[in-house]
């Protein structure tokens, strides 16, 4: 299990040293996090992910919305793609989306969508979940983010798969631990509401580039 890279509570972060949207710029306390610095560490876990998985057929799921981004960095990069190319065997990579509606009408029930494929396809194949990193931060209840992906994780492992791993680009650091921890990690973070890099605040933000902490008056603005 690979641990992630720890951003200390202390640490500042970056102030008007990096480029921000216009319509974000009143909205963000610091960038806890820089894209650079993000593209650097999925490299990283895009050279662990296929050293431990490359020895069968990989079906990497992408767990929407807020995963989308790290997930397409880390299949596009081009050191996971020169460890297939060149390690030896050389193995197809097949990609599938899936959703998660934690809550069905109020009650704690797992609503588990896979967009494009069955399930059934994944027998006997190895499995990364490259999930939605929100979980990490949004829930008010900690211990409900590692309910939700044992039950992914179990409804994967009910169509017999080789090998199941998930990958996750942000665990944030509470006292309240949910028992759960993903096999890779791109980044330890404190007890901070985050946004950007896919991470949003009611659907906005997404389209940051790099993890930022939001303002206490954004918190209020945008309904969080």
């Amino acid at each position: 299990m690979a641990s992630g890279l720890q951003i200390r509570v202390e640490e500042s972060g970056y102030k008007n040293l990096f480029c921000i949207p216009r319509h974000y710029e009143e909205d963000l306390e610091r960038v806890f996090v820089p894209h650079g610095f993000i593209l650097d560490r999925t490299e990283c876990l895009a050279r662990d992910t296929m050293q431990d998985m490359r020895s069968h057929h990989i079906v990497a799921l992408c767990v929407l919305k807020g995963g989308y981004k790290f997930f397409a960095d880390l299949l596009e990069h081009e050191h996971m793609k020169a460890l297939n190319q060149n390690g030896g065997k050389s193995l197809p990579v097949t990609v599938d989306f899936v959703r998660i509606k934690s809550y069905c009408n109020d009650s704690p029930a797992e609503k588990i969508s896979f967009i494009a494929e069955e399930p059934s396809t994944l027998n006997g194949k190895n499995v990364l979940v490259v999930e939605d990193n929100s979980f990490f931060y949004l829930f008010h209840d900690i211990t409900e983010t590692g309910r939700i992906m044992k039950a992914l994780q179990s409804k994967i492992k009910d169509k017999k798969p080789r090998m199941v791993k998930v990958a996750s680009l942000l665990v944030k650091r509470i006292c309240q631990s949910p028992g759960y921890r993903p096999d890779y990690t791109g980044f330890e973070i404190p007890d901070e509401i985050v946004v950007g890099c896919a991470l949003d605040c009611n659907e906005y933000f997404r389209d940051l580039s790099h993890i930022c902490v939001l303002k206490e008056n954004a918190k209020e603005k945008y309904s969080l």
